[in-house]
């Protein structure tokens, strides 16, 4: 008899509280400003996007907030990605904007790692990503085979932490390309200034974000000789698979640098925020992402837009648990 009056209790009490977390997510909005918490230095990629994001999302959000950029650059978004984690409070007036290789960061165990990707809200992200390697024509690295028949190691820039650091290490040892990685950079911006100062070669970049090379790529100033996936700029740049010694090492690079970074520009909420609270903020990226002046804004500004939604980030990043062991153990080389 108490069983059945207790089950009756918590039946009346979610018949209540269901309309009241409606209500309360639907007004919570109203006069707050949510962050968009970017783990990359201002100017770059990343960056353009969120901002981007930022002046149309919230429209899409009932009450209307007012939606901000803050760069917390470091660890290639490692630090961004601990302080979305232990830090912001799961209220999702915090977002996060961090790269997909975080994921692979706890998968090969690196240090530093205070999060659990596995308990992140995944918003969703704007864009499929890839790599491409970039050079100054200055340099006089203006294809592939000039680089192949460079007689000293080519410098090229990479952002500290980064799977675009393990992509220049992997090509240093897993093809015959003369390569000197050069890490330090906390960002694409960085990268960008050390590229035309002179100071490096080229770097290794994400094909979708690559928007503040446009007009020097067009120029020729810049030029890109080699991407992880077909460069849709220029068909005939060749892809890294013609470079890699053996099937097996081209395993590894698919493994670390193409699949994570498809899920590059991840958007991500704090673990806990509530249901109803990430329904409303993964909604409202979604309609971003068809929204016209949105549109309109990212082609001006070469952004590319192809999103993924929130449910299939989660499922993406479940699968890369699944990496095998072995695959694991060798990776591992390249992210020290």
């Amino acid at each position: 008899m108490i069983k059945k009056i207790l089950l009756l209790v918590e039946v009346v009490i979610l018949v209540f509280l269901v309309p009241y977390v409606s209500f309360a997510a639907g007004s919570f909005f109203e006069g707050k400003t949510i962050r968009i918490v970017v783990g990359f230095t201002p100017g770059g990629g990343f960056d353009t996007y969120s901002r981007a994001l930022a002046r149309h999302m919230g429209k899409y959000i009932p009450g209307n907030p007012y939606i901000i950029v803050e760069n917390m650059p470091g660890a290639g978004s490692m630090i961004a990605a601990n302080y979305v984690y232990k830090m912001a409070k799961p209220d999702s007036l915090t977002i996060g904007n961090v790269q997909g290789s975080i994921i692979l960061d706890q998968v090969l165990g690196r240090k530093g790692i205070e999060y659990d990707v596995r308990k992140f809200e995944y918003v969703g992200i704007p864009v499929r990503q890839f790599l491409v390697v970039i050079f100054s024509k200055a340099s006089g690295i203006t294809s592939a085979e000039k680089w192949m028949a460079s007689k000293t190691p080519v410098k090229i820039g990479t952002i500290s932490g980064s799977s675009m650091t393990a992509f220049a290490k992997m090509l240093q040892r897993l093809t015959d390309l003369p390569v000197q990685p050069v890490e330090g950079y906390k960002g694409t911006y960085n990268v960008r200034l050390a590229v035309e100062s002179g100071e490096v070669a080229g770097g290794v970049f994400g094909g979708r974000n690559t928007a503040f090379w446009s007009r020097a790529l067009e120029t020729g100033d810049m030029v890109a000789v080699m991407s992880t996936l077909p460069y849709p700029n220029n068909p005939n740049v060749p892809l890294i698979n013609k470079f890699v010694k053996t099937e097996k090492d081209l395993q590894l690079f698919k493994t670390s640098n193409i699949d994570p970074d498809i899920l590059a520009h991840l958007y991500l909420l704090p673990p806990g925020t509530p249901k109803e609270i990430v329904k409303i903020i993964r909604e409202a990226f979604d309609k971003t992402m068809m929204d016209e002046e949105f549109l309109n804004e990212a082609k001006k500004a070469n952004l590319e837009i192809g999103p993924i939604n929130g449910e299939g980030v989660t499922k993406m990043v479940a699968e890369l648990f699944k990496t095998p062991p072995s695959l694991v153990n060798e990776l591992q080389e390249y992210y020290k």
